[in-house]
């Protein structure tokens, strides 16, 4: 089913159980809000395929928070691309979407023909969760390894949460017959629900560099559910993730219809910024006169862009900072 040239299943999170291997997963896809997050900015390819493997796990993840509650995902690096930042929030209200934004730091000059992973250099991916005023904000650190976005934030599940995770991402540039060219996405993540707290090793994982994966947070009988039900995963192919024509329904039963799979609601997501003129007067409220006329444009203008959506913001000096409207 389409709506225009929207199909009604893009810019969604669908949750799902399988009850026959206490695993739960959610699929999404990604159209209109990757093609907002990007139309922003002018990146390169590999600081755009960046961008989209984050804001697609943001959305993966995200989809369990609360409502009103902030999820963020960072990259922190040395590499070419310093810093990636994306941002969920949870509805403000039942049946509401959810909005996701994000954006990228980088050095143009320094980026690589290597892949885009290759890009961010060593450093660790940060999850940040605000659950509003009055609350203790949390937050978990990976670092960077396993060649992937997607592999640090399976070991983050790991290593902070003992949480077996996996993803299966796919993103690209969409070239659909009597459609403009945009971007699509689409994602799966599974995770296992253990029914009592895992023996971690105390000599640490079987990663590599000594994170904990998947096999090191599961009992046995947990390991041969997890071990079947990612041999089914393995099958999907690149379309049927990022669609159009497979609905995440169809494409749950084709993979796991052995699995008694349970299919719960699904959450719309929409691109969405929280920038706005009184959040930057307020960012400039701990500045002082003297500290405002630094700011000031030889245009005698005080300006800032948001990173996130490029919104341009021209104030006068006088009306910002902790001394405005006071007489000189």
């Amino acid at each position: 089913m389409t709506l225009g040239n929207k199909i009604a299943w893009d810019d969604t999170v669908m949750p799902f159980q399988l009850d026959k291997s206490d695993i739960r997963g959610r699929i999404a896809r990604l159209d209109g809000v990757l093609d907002g997050v990007l139309k922003q900015h002018n990146y390169p390819p590999a600081v755009e395929a960046l961008v989209a493997e984050m804001a697609l796990l943001t959305a993966l993840i995200g989809q369990t928070i609360k409502l009103r509650w902030k999820l963020s995902l960072q990259v922190q690096s040395n590499g070419p691309v310093r810093m990636i930042a994306t941002d969920y929030y949870g509805p403000t209200e039942e049946g509401e979407p959810a909005r996701v934004r994000a954006y990228a730091s980088f050095d143009e000059t320094r980026l690589t023909d290597g892949t885009p992973f290759d890009q961010v250099g060593g450093g660790y991916l940060a999850v940040l969760i605000d659950q509003g005023d009055g609350m203790k904000p949390y937050q978990g650190i990976t670092a960077l390894s396993g060649g992937s976005l997607k592999a640090c934030a399976e070991a983050y599940f790991a290593q902070s949460e003992q949480l077996a995770t996996r993803f299966a991402l796919r993103f690209g540039k969409s070239m659909e017959p009597g459609v403009a060219e945009h971007w699509r996405a689409g994602g799966i993540m599974l995770q296992h629900m253990p029914k009592a707290s895992p023996h971690v090793s105390e000599e640490g994982g079987s990663g590599g560099d000594g994170h904990l994966l998947a096999q090191d947070v599961l009992n046995e009988e947990e390991g041969e559910n997890w071990n079947r039900v990612n041999i089914l995963l393995d099958t999907v192919e690149e379309l049927e993730v990022i669609g159009p024509s497979v609905a995440p329904t169809d494409l749950l039963v084709r993979l796991f219809h052995e699995e008694s799979p349970r299919v719960f609601e699904t959450q719309p997501i929409s691109f969405g910024c929280t920038c706005s003129e009184d959040r930057v007067r307020n960012s400039l409220s701990i500045y002082s006169a003297k500290d405002i006329q630094t700011m000031t444009t030889p245009e005698g203008r005080v300006t800032a862009d948001c990173q996130f959506c490029s919104a341009h913001y021209d104030l006068d000096p006088a009306t910002v900072g902790k001394d405005a409207g006071t007489a000189k």
